[in-house]
This record gives structure tokens, sequence and C-alpha cells, in this order.
């Protein structure tokens, strides 16, 4: 039995990272708890754990007397003798308990208890672990994949995550051993049953993989001013360079396109559009517009800010993109709502 918990106990440790004295008290507890069940009037009860001497006792202590026990703390001391030949009127004896003789009820309820006490350790231990790594790219293993629902079960740092298949690119099919990059949102129900929020879908993923990709951006050179994402689709991304001699563009690029690349291949080959910031809005609209050429930019006032593009005629499709997407994604990235019209107006 000692043998058994032992072997028990170092498991525990090591899968949850809790202190052996701090478990072993718990546990100590709990064996009380369901001792107090089987022997509710005995108020002298001792659970002796001790892992080095491979030591797992638990004893009622009741005071030796003369006559007639008064109570269940007392015992005659004939009965004594037969527990213990040393026993004396006045002393103490020990009597001994097995798992056995507490019963099975005894049993589930220490049971009940630990895997509580431990349930608790669990939900500090991922608040203490992941606290720090929330809004951050972190990677995961794919464990499994549901059928049906297509939820992914993923692997971080030994804790085991749901990947919702609303939180992953609309094309990609993820499977058993693949590793990827994903998004902490958040720890969620943090009271009750606290879950990391991860996502393959948030924008600021695109973020996180170009701080990772790019040592300029990690290093604060280069800064991302904004980003608009129609994940597993297309995202746009503005940078500037806080030195001259830096080109934010190039450096978000690479040598030889190998750190857009590396972007796009974890991305599953969703389109990048890096675009040069500027403190001029008209400016900067224009960019956001790419690849589309632009011919003017007129800011409109008002409450809102608006603004109207001209374009050639052979650019308009390209400006406004396959269902609008061009439009509304630069319009995400400059904040502002966008009226893109041609050079030469159509005939009707």
């Amino acid at each position: 039995m000692s043998k058994d918990l032992f072997e028990a106990l170092h498991l525990i440790q090591k899968e949850y990272g809790i202190s052996s004295e701090l478990l072993i008290e718990k546990i100590r507890q709990g064996i009380l708890k369901a001792i107090k069940k089987d022997y509710p009037n005995c108020e002298n009860v001792n659970v002796t754990i001790d892992p080095e001497k491979n030591k797992f006792e638990m004893k009622i202590l009741k005071d030796i007397v003369e006559g007639e026990p008064e109570n269940d703390n007392q015992i005659n001391i004939d009965e004594a003798l037969t527990i213990d030949k040393k026993a004396r009127v006045g002393g103490i004896c020990e009597i001994s308990l097995s798992p056995i003789k507490f019963g099975r009820v005894a049993a589930q309820s220490a049971k009940q208890s630990i895997r509580h006490d431990i349930k608790d350790f669990e939900k500090e231990h991922l608040i203490e672990q992941f606290k720090g790594k929330e809004q951050e790219c972190v990677s995961a293993t794919v464990q499994k994949v549901e059928p049906g629902t297509y939820n992914a079960v993923l692997t971080i740092e030994k804790n085991e995550v749901y990947l919702l298949r609303t939180e992953q690119l609309p094309d990609e099919v993820l499977r058993a051993g693949d590793i990827i990059k994903v998004y902490v949102v958040g720890i969620v129900n943090k009271e009750k049953k606290p879950s990391l929020k991860i996502s393959r879908t948030h924008k600021d993923l695109v973020k996180r993989l170009f701080e990772l990709e790019v040592p300029e951006i990690y290093d604060g050179i280069v800064e991302v001013k904004s980003i608009s994402r129609e994940a597993g689709s297309r995202s746009k991304i503005a940078v500037f360079s806080k030195d001259s001699n830096v080109d934010a563009v190039g450096a978000c690029i690479g040598p030889k396109r190998s750190r857009i690349s590396n972007i796009v291949n974890e991305l599953r080959g969703e389109k990048i559009d890096i675009i040069p910031y500027s403190d001029n809005d008209e400016e900067f609209i224009a960019r956001a517009l790419a690849p589309a050429e632009v011919i003017s930019v007129s800011i409109i006032e008002g409450e809102t800010k608006s603004c109207k593009v001209v374009v050639p005629n052979n650019q308009l499709s390209l400006a406004i993109g396959n269902k609008g997407q061009n439009a509304k994604l630069a319009a995400k990235l400059t904040g502002y709502k966008i009226d893109i019209t041609p050079e030469i107006p159509m005939p009707n």
C-alpha cells in the first residue's frame, strides 16, 4: 500500500509541479477527514506519511483507563493490553488502522478530497504558468482532431488546450503531430475551471509572427502601426522605421523573401501586404489600397473619418478587390471609411 501511495505521489508531484510537502499535507488532511467519518467520536487521530522512510501509518489514539470507558476516546486497560503488552493506565493506546479497516466509503472520501485539491493545484498551476503568455504567440502540438466538430486538441507545455474550429484558419486541415503557432487570447473562467483561449484567426497572431521573424521589429527599430486581417485569405500590415537607414518593408520581407515566406507558410498561404506607414493620412490611405494605383485621396470633413479615393478606370476592380476585400482591409488598416471612384465616370 505504502509503495503504491509513494509512487502515485511522485507522479502527481512530477506532473503538476506541486511540492511534496504541500501535497503530502493535503493528502493527510483528506485521509483524516475520511477516518473521522468512520470514527466520528474519536478526537485523536494520527496520520503519518513519510516518503523518505517509506512510512504510511494511520492510528487512533485512546487514553487507557481502569474501568469502563466514558467515551470513544478512552479504552479499558484489559483491551489495551491485547493491543500493546506494554500498555499502562494513564498512558496512550495506539490502534493502527489500515485502508481496508476504515472501509471503502472512507477511502472514496479521501480520494474525492485529494482529487478536489489536485484540481485546485491544476487551476493555480495553469494560471501561474500562462499569465505571462497572454497576448503572445506560442508553439503547440496537435494531439488529435475531433471528427464532426473538427475542434483540435493541442498540447502547450504539457497542458491540453482546445483550438475550436472557429479559431482555425478556414481551409487548413490539422493533423496529429502538426506543430503550429497559436495566439493566446487569454485565460477564461479563472474562478471555476480556467482554460486557455487560443486562436489562429486573431489579427495579432500576424503581429507576433512578424516579431518572431523580424529582429528589427522585436528590437523596436521597426514598429507595427496597424494590422487588418481576413484570416486565411489576406492581411495588411502597416510598418514604420524609426531609423532612416533601415527600410521597414525590406526588413519584413527579408533576404530572398525568407522572413515573409516563413510567415505565409505558417498561415497556410495567407497573402500579406506590407504597407509603409505615413503620418500623412492621404498618403497612408493611398498606400493601403495596394496593389492598386491611386490618383488622389480627398479627406471629407466631418465627425466620421471618411475619404474619397480616385483610381484609374483599369484599377477600380483591383482597388475594391474580390467581394470588396481590398477596400475593407484598407479601411480597417487606416481607420477611414473609403469611397472609391473611377477617374472617368462610367457611362450609365
